[in-house]
């Protein structure tokens, strides 16, 4: 009998989280009122995957758009991809900096308002992704991946918010991960930072709600952007990335890089404090709010089917997907990875 209450129990815990998953999926698609025509949009790592894609959907929508990379090439490629999306010629700037620099982020803003005006809102999307066993790890993965996930934004934010304050409106767009709600194996580094910017995130809206300043937390899971490729891996280079790029073209398990940046912007237009992307990402981070424990003990058995650490020191080293390639990562088990990077100058 109390096996029977327990199994009930857990079913319609199930089926509760089902229901709210796909309550705030409708939600999700609800487009708010907040304009984008003639708004000053700057979007940090916007050359290429997500970013280029938030981009597009901007421009289409009449915004004056700033793309940030580090990558002179990108950006130009970005920037005639904006054009051909309907873009006017005066309405893209493209900035090469590398925003891990707080003095070189708050000259990139400065540029922006100097050509446009202030910023009206703010996209940190720029990411890096390491994955690999934890042995395989050190300091320096740690590291960049807090500069660029947890500092990048908050140089970012403190950089245009001034400008925002004076005017008494602006929209701020965080694009952390649900591995920034639950720690994912293999990718800690990644995983620690997009907690730190879930953080950062949060407190920055607490604060600057009175400001008439809207800070919003973008929690994706696994979106098929095209990105595998420029992800570095450590271990068993060839079997990481195998299994990462696999996994990010899994239809339904993903989710398209359109899709995705449209519930982002209605998250932006709407002033939502939160949005997890995906429904498999809803139910995964709702279950971790109630079963966190469990859900950690859950994963340590996915753990166990992943590659194992490394034992060569070239184990150690970073490696691109693009130098990681196999028989499988080329083949029709990625293939919706490989076309959405040609399509988002990924390649």
């Amino acid at each position: 009998m109390k096996h029977d209450k327990r199994t009930n129990k857990n079913w319609l815990l199930a089926a509760g989280l089902g229901a709210a998953a796909l309550a705030a999926s409708l939600w999700g698609n609800r487009r708010g009122s907040y304009d984008l025509s003639r708004r000053v949009v700057l979007i940090t790592g916007g050359s290429r995957g997500l970013g280029l894609v938030l981009a597009r959907q901007a421009v289409a929508e009449g915004a004056r758009v700033a793309i940030c990379a580090r990558d002179e090439a990108e950006l130009a490629r970005a920037r005639q991809d904006l054009l051909l999306a309907g873009a006017a010629e005066a309405d893209v700037l493209t900035l090469a900096h590398d925003i891990t620099n707080e003095a070189e982020v708050r000259s990139m803003v400065a540029e922006v308002e100097q050509r446009f005006g202030t910023v009206d809102v703010l996209i940190n999307n720029a990411g890096i992704i390491v994955g690999g066993p934890l042995d395989n790890m050190d300091s320096r993965d740690y590291e960049d991946s807090m500069a660029i996930h947890f500092w990048a934004p908050l140089h970012a934010m403190q950089a245009v918010l001034p400008g925002m304050r004076r005017r008494g409106a602006g929209r701020i767009v965080n694009i952390s991960s649900l591995g920034g709600k639950v720690a994912m194996p293999h990718m800690t580094p990644y995983s620690a930072s997009k907690f730190a910017l879930v953080g950062l995130s949060e407190g920055f809206r607490a604060e600057m709600r009175q400001h008439g300043i809207s800070v919003t937390t973008v929690c994706p899971g696994l979106m098929r952007t095209g990105s595998p490729g420029h992800a570095l891996v450590k271990g068993q280079q060839k079997k990481e990335f195998a299994w990462f790029s696999i996994a990010d073209s899994l239809p339904g398990l993903t989710m398209s890089a359109e899709q995705a940046a449209r519930q982002i912007w209605n998250a932006c237009r709407r002033g939502d404090g939160e949005v997890i992307l995906s429904l498999p990402a809803k139910l995964l981070a709702a279950f971790h709010g109630l079963l966190p424990g469990t859900t950690t003990d859950i994963l340590s058995w996915l753990n166990r089917a992943l590659p194992a650490t490394g034992e060569s020191p070239a184990a150690n080293v970073r490696r691109t997907g693009y130098e990681s390639e196999s028989a499988l990562t080329k083949s029709p088990l990625t293939a919706l990875t490989r076309k959405a990077a040609l399509k988002n100058n990924e390649v």
